[in-house]
């Protein structure tokens, strides 16, 4: 697998200053929009600036691997900035959304060197200041099995992912975007609604809130834009999740009403939930191995993906 020599993160906030951290200031560098972000970064040891033209010559220069970092509603503007300072360098996301980021790319001739990536991991805290250098040790990291991958950039891309503890799964930026719409966006709608609810319960109901509350309000606690820019971009996908969870609410609605049970979405929920244990379990230190640019390798990483399987590039 190849090498990642130089690492460029622009945006030092929860998902880009944590890589920077698991990295190091030898093998990292990199940008942020705020100063107060910048300097943090830079009093902790790192090289990060808010010139986002003088980082991207840098590593236009040292042809470093570079990981967008910022949200959605920023990575126009920064993709437009590699366009004219970096046009060349090997490209990667961390965005929770990969289908617009991949559309973006492609608009400003930015896709052959582009593999879009998602690690499974965050906090409901931002910024600096929440970073963490084991955020990624035991999480998943998608990286993104396009018609039009890379090769070499996708090797680049798994062997970071791999450095920062993380194990790789592949597969299109359509599949992605159709899962995490059911594993982390509907999470973050029902967080919001759950924790709705029980504010309307008034100080004995918060009072009274123990584990389910939460454990399921979590993600509640993230920054409402953050949440915005998370999931919406991804509507089409979370529309039809919606609109399958808006309709076992309602049948169980209407089975309590009528019949005092719950109906059958307990045991329902029960199963999956069971299932997801029993499919994390099994999967551990299960890998496919795959040469990146052998005849079918693309095939080969959506198939392991669609299994759920880590994939370990070989070559």
């Amino acid at each position: 697998m190849a090498a990642v020599t130089d690492v460029c993160v622009l945006g030092a906030g929860l998902i880009g200053g944590s890589l920077l951290r698991v990295l190091g200031p030898d093998r990292a560098f990199g940008w942020n929009r705020s100063t107060p972000g910048a300097e943090a970064a830079a009093a902790a040891g790192f090289h990060v600036s808010t010139d986002l033209a003088h980082t991207l010559r840098r590593a236009a220069r040292t042809d470093a691997l570079v990981v967008v970092g910022v949200p959605l509603p920023a990575l126009g503007a920064v993709l437009d900035a590699v366009a004219d300072h970096a046009p060349g360098v090997a490209l990667t996301d961390v965005v929770s959304v990969k289908g617009p980021v991949l559309a973006a790319v492609r608009d400003r001739g930015l896709g052959a060197r582009f593999v879009g990536g998602h690690p499974m991991a965050g906090t409901a805290d931002s910024g600096w200041a929440a970073t963490d250098p084991d955020l990624f040790r035991g999480a998943t990291w998608l990286v993104a099995a396009d018609d039009d991958a890379d090769p070499d950039t996708w090797s680049r891309v798994a062997r970071m992912a791999v450095d920062c503890g993380a194990r790789v799964v592949s597969s299109s930026s359509a599949d992605h975007d159709a899962a995490v719409a059911r594993i982390s966006h509907l999470g973050h709608v029902v967080a919001e609604a759950l924790a709705s609810a029980g504010g309307r319960g008034g100080e004995l109901a918060l009072a009274l809130a123990a584990g389910s509350f939460r454990d399921g309000t979590r993600v509640a606690g993230t920054a409402p834009d953050l949440v915005r820019a998370i999931c919406e971009p991804n509507r089409d996908a979370l529309l039809s999740v919606l609109d399958e969870c808006l309709a076992d609410l309602t049948s169980a609605r209407d089975s309590l009403a009528g019949e005092g049970t719950l109906g059958p979405l307990v045991d329902e929920g029960h199963r999956a939930r069971r299932a997801y244990e029993e499919a994390q379990a099994v999967r551990a230190g299960t890998a496919v191995s795959v040469t990146p640019g052998a005849p079918g390798w693309l095939a080969d990483l959506r198939a392991a993906g669609a299994a759920g399987l880590e994939v370990r590039p070989s070559g």
